[in-house]
């Protein structure tokens, strides 16, 4: 049996905790820090963010210590990659895990995501794959064969805390405000280099791609079996985000699968997975509880 090892996924919106001697997953945790909070806006991360965070790899750390993993691997992603005081980060990670961050590029990112997402694929997977990540700060569209060959990435800088922030003010979001958001989301498309109308397989991974998987199943609660490897018609996905979007915070946070932390910027994210799939043309997608961290993980034993 192959040793544990310990993987952290530090993102705009949240921080995540996998350890395991892959294939078997021991722990999977995750916070809701929002790391990112106001980045988009002040180029800085704040203290208050940074100091959640660090909270999370403190009690990050005591789990790794418990089930004995030696090979620790946290990766940040946009929130660190556009800060000035990214250093205070680094540090804080240094100090509390014994290794440095690795900050990775937009490829790197997309690339850890996409092998993550496919190794768990199960039944029909019509090549190409197209996986998309939705972020608190940006969203990787990363498309590629079933052998985790990726064919095109590329990371847009789009996520639902940064959306949110730049065009979601009122609760609930007003006609104009959405269409802002929708007409960013599009601009953002138009120059993305990945062709999304060559996809035949759209897998949906993280936070809220998955918490619109449990609301188009109309789950009781979060249940991960029951989302991992769901396939959702593409129509059902839309409908579920227009009622989504138009709901206020409070209704949002009513919802028996809804994370608290999640339910204000949400909607922003919604609309990235509704307008990537509009252009997709594929009739369902499919939800993914695999994703960059097991990508992550897979990275210290491959």
């Amino acid at each position: 049996m192959s040793e544990p090892v310990a993987a952290i996924d530090c993102g705009t919106n949240t921080i995540r905790l996998l350890v395991g001697a892959m294939p078997d997953v021991e722990v999977r945790e995750s916070r809701i820090v929002r790391l990112g909070q106001g980045v988009d806006a002040t180029g800085r991360l704040s203290d208050a963010a940074l100091a959640r965070t660090f909270g999370a790899l403190d009690d990050y750390a005591a789990t790794i210590r418990e089930h004995g993993a030696t090979r620790v691997r946290l990766c940040a992603t946009s929130a660190v990659r556009d800060a000035a005081n990214g250093e205070v980060f680094v540090r804080g990670v240094e100090e509390r895990l014994g290794v440095s961050p690795d900050i990775l590029t937009g490829a790197e990112e997309a690339a850890l995501a996409f092998d993550g997402a496919v190794r768990n694929l199960t039944g029909p997977a019509p090549e190409p794959v197209l996986v998309i990540d939705i972020g608190g700060g940006s969203t990787e569209l990363v498309l590629g064969s079933g052998d985790r060959t990726v064919e095109a990435a590329h990371s847009m800088d789009i996520g639902s805390v940064r959306l949110h922030e730049r065009h979601l003010h009122r609760d609930p979001p007003t006609g104009s405000e959405v269409a802002a958001c929708v007409a960013d989301i599009e601009a953002h498309l138009d120059a993305a280099p990945v062709p999304i109308g060559d996809a035949r397989t759209v897998v949906g991974v993280a936070g809220s791609n998955l918490t619109i998987a449990a609301g188009v199943l109309d789950l009781p609660g979060y249940d991960r079996a029951a989302i991992d490897q769901a396939r959702l018609a593409t129509p059902d996905v839309a409908a579920y985000v227009e009622r989504l979007v138009a709901m206020t915070v409070d209704e949002r946070r009513a919802l028996p699968y809804m994370n608290p932390g999640r339910a204000d910027v949400i909607g922003a994210g919604a609309l990235i997975l509704v307008r990537v799939l509009a252009r997709a043309h594929v009739a369902t997608m499919v939800a993914s509880e695999s994703d960059i961290l097991d990508g992550i993980a897979w990275s210290l034993v491959s």
